[in-house]
């Protein structure tokens, strides 16, 4: 699964932050991996003392990892992964913005998992910059990171960019999405576009069963994305 979680605050209910929305959400589905984004750890908006990526693996009975992006009232706020498997190692690096056009700081969170005896891969969280000549040049770090890993990868993300756009089709030399005619994820009402995607290595031996988008209006602007891979 990939979520954009809005810092577990339902935009219809003004401030309130609630994190056992999101966790239902993906209780439901039962994902072994989750890649989240717009994470808030420590901020006054969402709690003092309140780890958001914590007290989610707490209420879905998941490990986690938190990757900083940003200070924020007081506190942090980034991305995180969700995953059922002991996690055996994990790493966050930042990616690159140009100074000529600013814009804010983005990370990947990503894990090492054995998902069968044997079998270990890589699960990754990002969140794309706003602009697109920032995407563009996290895109390329991305491939160039990861490209060194001999280890199957999947990467969940908020990209921020259409399927057609430029950062996309650069992904796509490198990545498969997990689905080719991508349903739309935003806004949650009456949906008009795609641009919370599940990508993978093919040439690690994965390959895509089934990728749906659910209809979960009420806990966050973006809608989840779920996606079925088959391990090599």
């Amino acid at each position: 699964m990939t979520y954009n979680i809005h810092h577990c605050n339902p935009p219809s209910a003004g401030t309130r932050i609630e994190i056992d929305a999101i966790a239902r959400v993906i209780t439901k589905e039962n994902p072994d991996l989750v890649a989240l984004q717009e994470v808030d750890v420590n901020t006054e908006r969402s709690g003092k003392g309140i780890n958001q990526a914590k007290e989610l693996a707490k209420q879905t009975g998941m490990h986690f990892f938190f990757s900083k992006a940003i200070d924020h009232q007081g506190g942090d706020y980034g991305v995180a992964v969700l995953s059922r498997f002991p996690i055996l190692d994990s790493t966050r690096f930042i990616l690159p913005i140009d100074p000529a056009i600013g814009g804010e700081v983005r990370t990947i969170a990503a894990i090492t998992v054995e998902v069968a005896k044997g079998k270990k891969i890589v699960f990754a969280s990002t969140h794309l910059d706003l602009k697109e000549q920032n995407r563009i040049s996290q895109a390329e770090l991305i491939v160039k990171h990861f490209g060194e890993t001999k280890l199957p990868m999947i990467l969940g993300g908020d990209f921020n960019a259409l399927m057609d756009s430029q950062v996309m089709r650069f992904l796509g030399q490198h990545f498969s999405r997990s689905c080719q005619d991508c349903k739309p994820t935003i806004p949650v009402v009456n949906p008009n576009r795609a641009i919370d995607f599940i990508l993978f290595r093919p040439d690690r031996g994965f390959k895509s069963q089934t990728t749906r988008v659910i209809d979960e209006q009420y806990a966050s602007d973006h809608l989840p994305v779920v996606a079925e891979l088959t391990v090599p």
